[in-house]
């Protein structure tokens, strides 16, 4: 199947792992991602064991611990285990990195919004304009291709009136 990018605009939780957390519940409620058992299924791979979408975040860390979850991901934020305060690229050598959510790079929110406080309308724009196929960016000009590495994301802390309001997230899983 390939990779797939995602991306949130979502409201700051007074931390970026309970943003994390609150984007996290939202998502698996929604329903709105691939369960690796259910594509497994569709192609007519059999398995072990198949096990049915979760309906708690327990449930999902528990299927993240087998190989099955990892042969194809649910290609959204679900995919993402840990928040880490590093703004150093993750080592695509390191298992540890996998499943991670960063931060932008300072210079790299200053490159992309031109300022330190970046705004949620700021953010929505980037993704607008980055997604406007009719427009050819620069690709250094273009937000979302600052994630590099498959399994991970990356955050921007995002401001109204001066005080954090919201986080952007965005990256990209899934195989």
């Amino acid at each position: 199947m390939g990779a797939s990018g995602w991306d949130y605009l979502t409201r700051y939780q007074g931390g970026v792992e309970a943003t994390l957390v609150a984007v996290q519940k939202q998502v698996l409620a929604s329903g709105d991602y691939i369960w690796p058992w259910e594509t497994r299924a569709e192609y007519g791979v059999a398995g072990d064991e198949s096990l049915p979408r979760p309906s708690s975040l327990d449930e999902l860390d528990a299927a993240k611990e087998t190989d099955e979850f990892w042969d194809e991901g649910t290609h959204t934020i679900l995919d993402i285990g840990e928040v880490v305060h590093t703004a150093e690229a993750p080592d695509p050598y390191d298992p540890d990195d996998s499943g991670t959510l960063r931060p932008l790079r300072h210079e790299r929110i200053r490159h992309h919004f031109g300022t330190d406080r970046p705004t949620p309308a700021q953010f929505q724009e980037l993704l607008a304009r980055n997604r406007d196929g009719s427009i050819q960016p620069n690709l250094d000009q273009v937000l979302t291709d600052e994630c590099r590495m498959r399994w991970t994301g990356l955050y921007v802390i995002l401001y109204t009136d001066g005080e954090p309001s919201h986080v952007g997230i965005f990256g990209y899983s899934g195989d």
